[in-house]
């Protein structure tokens, strides 16, 4: 059975009713899992009980499985929990963004996962499709800033992996389609193995889940495909928000004519779009299309605003930085 996965909480309560939605809209009651980033769900539980096709993951088990494998990740990391308390986390940095690997437990066959920043904007029947050769599919640009994959300054890194792979097979940890069943409990205690012989240096500590489901993919051997490598040219699209290109028509953003596969609000905060949901006129890049799948079972609750709507990012005034340099 294929489904699709997110990952959240209720602090991400709108981001994942626009992508529920938007799931909705493109592929039909395809079944869907939200793993729960941590117990903060009670919102997000009410939703899933409108909807028969989405389940909140509860098997326990699985949970403090990967929770227990990953604090043994990074246990095996020479400088991680340093690096975490300087940049002011206490214990583990973001622990729960890897429940996503729930997902190669269960409950599909093939599971499609996307953050819940994300909107679809097209079926993805061949991305499924390509699973019937490949371990992985992502559909990214990642491969073009491993900085946020892996330590590229570690002498280590090209020992592990040379460079064609790294320029070929990392991926952004947002978008990506695997298999159930891919990593055994031998296959995980291995990894574990080789990241106490040293690999432990190379994983990028301040994206964890992102350097750790790379890692895996790559140390174990899994054929990674990424359509962004593999499409023509001219059949390319971008997938996120900081393009200012795409063209909107009847809610589906396009890129040069070509459908945009998914949209990713990549580095927008969620206390600005919970404001935004709230009714504060905060500008965003492809605002009116969240909000359009966010409310698309409420569009009487929609937020109306008025007047200019403030910038995302303020322009700081000259008086602003006179006084921030006098302080």
């Amino acid at each position: 059975m294929n489904g699709i996965c997110t990952l959240g909480n209720d602090r991400v309560y709108d981001q994942i009713i626009a992508l529920l939605n938007s799931i909705e809209v493109m592929m039909g009651d395809i079944p869907v899992c939200i793993y729960p980033y941590d117990d903060n769900t009670a919102k997000l539980a009410q939703e899933v009980a409108t909807r028969p096709n989405v389940q909140l993951y509860s098997n326990t088990e699985s949970i403090a499985k990967w929770d227990k494998f990953v604090r043994r990740v990074w246990d095996t990391h020479p400088t991680a929990k340093e690096r975490w308390q300087s940049a002011g986390s206490t214990g583990y940095h973001r622990v729960g963004t890897h429940r996503r690997y729930g997902a190669f437990d269960a409950p599909f066959d093939r599971y499609l996962y996307m953050d819940a920043d994300t909107l679809l904007m097209s079926r993805v029947d061949r991305i499924f499709d390509l699973l019937d050769s490949h371990d992985c599919i992502v559909y990214d640009f990642q491969y073009k800033d491993p900085t946020h994959v892996y330590e590229v300054d570690s002498p280590k890194l090209a020992q592990v992996f040379d460079a064609d792979r790294v320029a070929n097979e990392i991926f952004c940890s947002g978008f990506y389609a695997s298999k159930k069943d891919l990593f055994s409990d031998t296959d995980l205690e291995q990894l574990i193995g080789h990241l106490k012989e040293g690999d432990a240096e190379i994983l990028y500590p301040m994206a964890p889940d992102q350097t750790i489901v790379n890692y895996m993919m790559m140390r174990s051997g899994k054929s990674v495909y990424n359509l962004a490598l593999n499409l023509e040219q001219s059949d390319k699209t971008g997938c996120c928000i900081t393009s200012p290109h795409f063209e909107e028509q009847d809610h589906v953003l396009y890129d040069k004519g070509q459908r945009l596969t998914y949209l990713h609000y990549i580095g927008l905060s969620s206390s600005v779009i919970a404001k935004v949901c709230q009714g504060e006129n905060i500008d965003f890049p492809y605002r009116d299309l969240f909000l359009y799948y966010r409310f698309l079972k409420n569009p009487e609750a929609k937020p109306k605003f008025t007047g200019k709507p403030q910038p995302l990012k303020p322009k700081v005034t000259l008086w602003q930085k006179i006084v921030s340099k006098i302080r």
